[in-house]
């Protein structure tokens, strides 16, 4: 079983060469929401974090991976374990597709699937997480479908645009272990 590529999507390591596209992503107000950003990045930085992005996900603590159309190169969004937890067999997942017309076409769908499967199968996870403001539906239909249960809301979690927004955590078990 190839684990990372799917029947239209692939995921692969970050490259020196997505700089401008990391840049892009890290830099997009339009998904701080989603993405728990706050300040801009420099290239710089984002230079620093592509050297730094061979480290094991053991040292890391986290994995990024670029989400790539068939065998087209280019990134076209980020799916992300986070938080990994080694000892307890856990961590947090985190996917954001850059463009809106990439969206709503299976992508993020094919992509978190492959995630699933990897940090199941390869890292022997015991459970996925995901927080998801309680305001992003697309966001809540796609980890579901995928059979993450919410267990629990955390009430004013996120301040955006002067207002309090709910965030609710999402669970998936692997029932496999």
């Amino acid at each position: 079983m190839i684990t990372l590529k799917g029947k239209n999507i692939y995921l692969r390591a970050l490259e020196p060469n997505d700089l401008e596209f990391v840049y892009a992503m890290e830099n997009d107000q339009s998904i701080w929401e989603v993405s728990n950003t706050q300040t801009p990045y420099s290239r710089f930085l984002v230079r620093q974090y592509l050297e730094n992005a061979h480290q094991d996900i053991y040292e890391a603590k986290q994995l990024r991976l670029a989400i790539c159309q068939d065998e087209d190169f280019p990134a076209i969004g980020l799916i992300d374990l986070f938080e990994f937890d080694p000892k307890n067999n856990r961590a947090g997942v985190g996917i954001v597709i850059q463009n809106k017309e990439n969206r709503n076409q299976n992508i993020g769908s094919e992509a978190l699937e492959l995630l699933i499967k990897y940090s199941f199968y390869n890292l022997n996870l015991h459970q996925l997480y995901a927080n998801i403001s309680v305001r992003n539906v697309a966001s809540i239909a796609l980890f579901t479908k995928f059979g993450f249960e919410q267990t629990g809301i955390k009430k004013d979690w996120i301040l955006l645009n002067g207002q309090y927004q709910d965030e609710a955590i999402f669970q998936l078990i692997n029932k496999q272990i």
